[in-house]
């Protein structure tokens, strides 16, 4: 893709030949929800909500874990993502701004790379929304074997543990909210998934400060060995920007998209840092990769942080399934009934989520899953792919520092997901080996 950035200005003219043949497409898919209309009566406190809103997340579970196996030095690695994401954000709504019909992240890679850009953006998109509902699934798991312990269901025709059980349960009780086509009603389970994500982290805050735990352990200065494996976790925390196009179309002044992001980021990363170091002096070593399994069981702030972070799951299936939903129901006849598509849409989205908790199952490793996931796909998402558009699209305006720093990030991008990927893959690997054995 980088290759591309430097070709003439004769491939930009063909390339606008190519847009000129998708036009059709592109209106067909801009059309489905609401015949072109985009609704633009969000405020700056709206976009600043639903941008912190999508960011908070899994994300916020696992950064004392990181920054305990990495050391506190690592913090400016946190640090560091969340400035380089927050620009990130900025750098596609310049893109935005520059092509104003553009309404999603996809019609972003389109414009910048024609349909391969397109596609590539498709495939990012897809594989970090299934990554990121098996870990929220395998966090379901884990969790809900906190929550009733004691409890002891025995099916000898499943051959499933009691938390396995528990999981199928959860996950079929929250199966028929895929079926779900009011947008109002997904638009409440985001609102839910986001109460629960700031639940969570109230109750961790109430644990240091009513729950007589005593934050006294130290915190290692850098393990530089668990850099590459813990840069997954971080760069997965600020995981949201295949949204944030929605939020710039629906902004009253998306002139104001930058300040969201700035707001937005340094309020999360704030966020974050602070639970990072909270979470890793209350518990050292013994910090589990989500905070809440850490927590003392007898306290009642844990069985609420315990239920918010089992029911975060639950609201996140439908909303997360929406972009496939979409793209499904686009590609069925035009002639085919409502009541048919419904059913078809119903049908796949079961049959994912099923796969996806056959896996969770299968690969019950958060903190690996999570880093896999967050060094594979989401470092495209954020920083590799927003750069290498930008750059692209902003080619004959783009001044000669703001395109050195675009290469360095997606070149620094590159490094962090191959080299990431491959050390949470070995040590995926590792956890699955030792878990055979017994």
């Amino acid at each position: 893709m980088l290759g591309k950035i430097w070709k003439s200005r004769r491939e930009q003219s063909s390339l606008n030949s190519e847009n000129h043949e998708d036009t059709k497409d592109l209106e067909i898919s801009l059309g489905q929800e609401d015949k072109n209309k985009v609704e633009t009566n969000s405020s700056f406190v709206h976009a600043v909500a639903n941008m912190i809103g999508m960011l908070i997340g899994l994300g916020q579970l696992s950064t004392p874990y990181a920054l305990e196996n990495g050391g506190w030095a690592s913090s400016f690695l946190l640090i560091g993502l969340g400035a380089a994401c927050g620009y990130s954000s900025h750098l596609l709504g310049r893109c935005m701004h520059k092509n104003p019909k553009s309404r999603d992240y996809k019609e972003i890679g389109y414009h910048a790379f024609g349909t391969k850009g397109r596609t590539l953006a498709n495939a990012f998109i897809c594989m970090e929304i299934f990554m990121a509902l098996v870990s929220y699934t395998i966090s379901l798991h884990d969790n809900l074997a906190i929550v009733f312990m004691g409890i002891n269901l025995n099916l000898k025709w499943a051959h499933l543990s009691t938390s396995q059980l528990l999981a199928v349960i959860a996950v079929l009780v929250a199966l028929p909210s895929l079926w779900l086509r009011d947008l109002s009603s997904i638009s409440f389970l985001s609102t839910a998934g986001i109460l629960m994500s700031l639940l969570i982290f109230l109750t961790v805050a109430s644990t240091a400060i009513f729950g007589n735990v005593r934050a006294y352990h130290g915190i290692p200065v850098l393990h530089l060995h668990k850099i590459l494996a813990i840069s997954g976790l971080y760069v997965f925390s600020f995981a949201g920007h295949i949204v944030f196009p929605n939020i710039y179309t629906a902004m009253k002044d998306p002139s104001k998209f930058t300040k969201v992001s700035i707001v937005s980021f340094s309020m999360v990363t704030a966020l974050y840092t602070a639970l990072a170091f909270m979470g890793a002096k209350l518990f050292g070593p013994q910090v589990s990769s989500q905070i809440t399994l850490s927590m003392p069981k007898n306290l009642i702030v844990t069985k609420i942080a315990l239920w918010a972070t089992v029911l975060t799951p639950m609201t996140k299936y439908a909303l997360e399934f929406t972009p496939f939903a979409i793209q499904l129901e686009q590609r069925l006849p035009h002639s085919m009934k409502f009541r048919t598509k419904m059913i078809i849409r119903g049908i796949v989205g079961s049959i994912l989520l099923l796969i996806i908790l056959v896996l969770a199952l299968s690969v019950p490793y958060f903190e690996h899953v999570l880093s896999l996931t967050g060094s594979l796909v989401s470092v495209g998402i954020c920083i590799i792919l927003p750069c290498a558009f930008y750059t692209k699209i902003l080619w004959k305006e783009i001044g000669r520092p703001l395109l050195v720093l675009n290469v360095i990030l997606i070149k620094l991008g590159v490094l962090m997901g191959v080299f990431g990927t491959i050390s949470s893959s070995k040590s995926l690997f590792r956890s699955m080996q030792r878990g055979h054995r017994y």
